[in-house]
């Protein structure tokens, strides 16, 4: 039996490599090569006029090495076993659940707001300390909780939903598919890689550093980038190629994900930027990338040149900037400061185009966040202990939900594909929202 499947080995390779030897003579010989194609052909006992589809090497050898890339990214090793279940179709993006508002055309609208669905909400995990953030896969199959202990949790949100169930406390569910534990300090912020089971988190003792949530065992980094500063806010590039870090330093620090190397604009002292950075974020296609700075000012900078093309100073008053991220079309940015308000800005002119106020955010670094749909904003009242949601083109209050957390949520986080969100309280708590039908 041995000496069979040895056999069968053999002739499997040597199908292989008559193979790759026909694929060879094809490519140069299709590339006017002649002679080498010639040489390549007597030498190997090819014939000369083997059949292959245009270019067809060229594109295994473009597989092979986006194959090889994304293991090298996620420190792959045969001895450490992988879930199938998380790796297939992961970076699959659901179609919309409907158009995104186009604000272009609501600039002044007055007519009646929407209304936004009741919602319920669920304990579904916990930290041993506060939890801190959090942040969903592209595709809303994960989400991920950096806490005061340090450590991460990954969460799969098709168990959450079967928590929700009314059988659920018959067959308890655990929705925590994943702990890790890595860094020294605090977690900051999350994210993931566009298109491989990767994680990113960055924390107050000053790395960032890779998790791959494939693998079943595996509780430490297996990259890590050490930063000179305090690393508050992480966001990956579309391409999942380069990573930004908004940090205790003024200027976002640009690193590329394969060599580590630190990009900062070549004349970056002479900007005049002021204050450390409490958040950063990518535009859908990389083009720009948008800071809130401790010093109250919204900042817009060239995804490629890396240079500031747009300073909002006092986008806050004299308040902290808390948090920024642009709409899905890329034509305006909504920010959250610590002067309890939350606007709405024109990336091409800086105008401030919105404004939703009426809950009070001056203590804690909350963030603003769209509905999956950009049809509400929601946010935080730290005084009431209350999550509020607005219409966003009227800019309408419509919806104010206790939080239920002991003491004031400190972070939202809405789901990229449907009408769920979480809250991550300074309890401990992470609180996972959906829509009551």
């Amino acid at each position: 039996m041995e000496s069979n499947n040895s056999l069968e080995q053999i002739l499997q390779d040597g199908k292989l490599y008559r193979h790759v030897n026909s694929l060879i003579v094809a490519h140069l010989r299709d590339n006017n090569l002649n002679q080498a194609a010639s040489a390549v052909a007597s030498a190997t006992m090819t014939p000369m006029n083997v059949e292959a589809p245009p270019n067809k090497l060229l594109e295994l050898v473009a597989k092979g090495v986006a194959v090889e890339k994304d293991e090298t990214l996620r420190g792959v090793s045969k001895a450490v076993p992988f879930d199938p279940i998380i790796t297939a179709g992961y970076g699959s993006i659901p179609a919309p659940r409907a158009a995104s508002v186009d604000f272009s055309s609501v600039n002044d609208t007055k007519g009646p707001s929407k209304n936004i669905p009741k919602h319920e909400s669920r304990h579904i995990s916990e930290h041993k300390n506060v939890a801190r953030c959090a942040r969903f896969s592209p595709d809303g199959r994960f989400l991920a909780t950096g806490s005061a202990d340090t450590s991460i949790k990954l969460l799969e949100m098709e168990k959450v939903k079967q928590m929700m169930q009314p059988d659920a406390r018959d067959a308890p569910v655990r929705p925590v598919i994943r702990t890790f534990y890595d860094h020294q300090q605090p977690i900051n912020d999350l994210d993931f890689h566009p298109q491989n089971t990767v994680l990113i988190s960055g924390a107050k003792d000053r790395t960032i550093k890779f998790f791959d949530f494939s693998k079943t065992v595996a509780k430490r980094a297996f990259r890590v980038i050490q930063d000179t500063h305090n690393v508050r806010s992480v966001s990956f590039h579309p391409s999942g190629d380069y990573l930004l870090a908004g940090t205790d330093h003024q200027i976002p620090h640009l690193y590329d994900i394969n060599t580590f190397k630190c990009y900062l604009p070549p004349n970056f002292q002479e900007m005049g930027v002021n204050g450390a950075i409490n958040q950063v974020r990518y535009s859908s296609t990389g083009g720009m990338y948008v800071t809130a700075s401790k010093d109250g000012a919204i900042r817009l900078w060239d995804g490629v040149t890396a240079s500031c093309v747009r300073s909002i100073d006092g986008a806050h008053g004299a308040a902290e900037a808390t948090s920024a991220n642009f709409t899905k079309d890329q034509r305006y940015v909504l920010s959250s400061g610590k002067d309890s308000s939350v606007k709405l800005w024109e990336v091409g002119t800086g105008r401030l185009v919105k404004q939703y106020l009426g809950a009070t955010h001056t203590q804690l670094r909350c963030q603003a966040v769209f509905n999956d749909t950009e049809e509400f904003v929601l946010s935080i009242d730290e005084s009431l202990n209350e999550i509020v949601a607005w219409d966003a083109p009227t800019t309408e209050k419509v919806a104010r939900w206790p939080s239920n957390h002991n003491g004031a949520p400190r972070w939202l986080e809405h789901s990229p594909v449907e009408a769920t969100f979480v809250s991550c309280g300074i309890d401990r708590s992470i609180r996972y929202w959906k829509e009551v039908p």
